[in-house]
C-alpha cells in the first residue's frame, strides 16, 4: 500500500481553549491529527482539570519556544473550603471530613493580599518535578515520601473576585512555575479548615489571551471548510516585544546563511505588547534581551531571531530559511 504524503507543516500559533478533562497532550494530538502534520509543540501544559489558554506553536514557530521562556500567566481560580486532598485539587482524596466554614471576604482578601511579591513554594508531592529522575507523582501515589525543594515564584495579583457557599474565586497573575493548587491548600491551612482548588481557567500566557482561543470543535471546523492556516497567529506577528528590523537584499543574504551583519540604530523598530483584556499589568514577562530582535526581508518575512555581539553587529541565532 503506497503511504499517503504528509501536508507541508503550517507555520504560526494557535490558542487552544483546553476543555476540561483533557490533558494538554490530548489537545497536542488532536491538533497533529487535523494539521496532518507533528511538528507541533506548547509553551506550558495544562493539568486536566484546568480550562483556558493552551499556546500551540506549529511548524517553524517551535523553534521560537526557547524565547517564550518565563512568561507570566493568568489565571481565574476556584478554591473550595472545607477539607484538603492530597493532589492539593478536587482529583484527589480528602485528608479528613469535610467542615462547612463560613468564609469571610475581609480575611480572604487580606491573606491573598499578604501573598502578593516574591516567595519560595514547595511544589505539591503530586507534581512532575523529577526526584532521581523520576516524577515525584509516582513516588505520592505509592504511599512512598516526597521531599521536593522550594522555588522561588512571583505573584503579581491575588484578588478575591467572588464568594459563593464554600467557594471563594481568585483572580491570580504569577511567574512561570507558581503552583495555584498550592495557593489553595495555603490558604485553607491559614483559615484553618482546610482547602483545595475546584476550578481552574488560564486566561492568557505573556501576549496571547483567552479572548484569542479556539475551541477544539471550532479548529475540526474549520479544517473541514479548508480554512486551518486561518485560524493561526502568523509567523510574522508573534514575539511582538521584541525590537524588529527591516534588512535589503545584500544583509538579507548574510542572515539567510547564518553570517553576522551590521545596523544602525535608526533602522530598529521597537517592540511592545498591550496587555491582555482583563490584565492590569503586561504579561510578557519583562522586556526581552535588547540585544535580540526580529529580522524581517523585503517581503516583510521573519527570516531570523538575532543577538547582539557588539553593538550595532548581530549574530542570527535562529535562521528559518536558508539558501541553496
Amino acid at each position: 500500500m503506497t503511504r499517503q504524503p504528509q501536508p507541508a507543516p503550517i507555520d504560526g500559533a494557535l490558542v487552544i481553549d483546553k476543555p476540561k478533562g483533557k490533558t494538554s497532550h490530548d489537545v497536542v494530538d488532536a491538533v497533529r491529527h487535523l494539521a496532518g502534520f507533528r511538528q507541533i509543540g506548547h509553551l506550558g501544559t495544562l493539568d486536566p482539570l484546568a480550562t483556558g489558554v493552551l499556546v500551540l506553536l506549529l511548524g517553524r514557530a517551535t523553534r521560537l519556544v526557547q524565547f517564550y521562556a518565563g512568561r507570566r500567566k493568568r489565571y481565574t481560580a476556584g478554591f473550595r473550603f472545607g477539607f484538603a486532598t492530597d493532589t492539593y485539587d478536587s482529583d484527589g482524596e480528602a485528608q479528613a471530613p469535610e467542615a462547612a466554614p463560613v468564609l469571610a471576604a475581609a480575611e480572604l482578601e487580606k491573606l491573598a493580599a499578604e501573598r502578593v511579591g516574591r516567595f519560595e513554594q514547595i511544589p505539591p508531592s503530586f507534581s512532575a518535578k523529577k526526584i532521581k529522575g523520576r516524577p515525584a507523582y509516582e513516588l505520592a501515589r505509592k504511599k512512598q515520601a516526597v521531599e521536593l525543594k522550594p522555588v522561588e515564584v512571583e505573584l503579581y495579583e491575588y484578588r478575591l473576585q467572588e464568594i459563593e457557599g464554600n467557594i471563594a474565586r481568585f483572580v491570580i497573575e504569577c511567574s512561570s512555575g507558581t503552583y495555584i493548587r498550592s495557593l489553595a491548600h495555603e490558604m485553607g491551612q491559614k483559615i484553618g479548615c482546610g482547602a483545595h482548588l475546584a476550578e481552574i481557567t488560564r486566561t492568557a500566557v505573556g501576549e496571547f489571551s483567552l479572548e484569542q482561543a479556539i475551541k477544539l470543535e471550532e479548529l475540526a471546523e474549520a479544517k473541514k471548510a479548508g480554512r486551518f492556516a486561518d485560524r493561526l497567529i502568523p509567523l510574522e506577528s508573534l514575539l511582538p516585544n521584541f525590537p524588529r528590523v527591516n534588512v535589503l537584499p545584500v544583509i538579507e543574504k548574510r542572515v539567510r546563511h547564518g553570517s553576522k551583519f551590521n545596523i544602525s540604530i535608526a533602522q530598529l523598530q521597537p517592540g511592545r505588547v498591550d496587555p491582555p483584556p482583563g490584565a492590569t499589568t503586561q504579561l510578557d514577562g519583562g522586556e526581552p534581551k535588547p540585544t535580540r530582535l526580529r529580522v524581517f526581508g523585503q517581503q516583510e518575512k521573519l527570516i531570523a531571531i538575532a543577538e547582539a555581539v557588539v553593538p550595532r553587529t548581530y549574530q542570527p541565532i535562529v535562521v528559518f530559511e536558508s539558501l541553496p
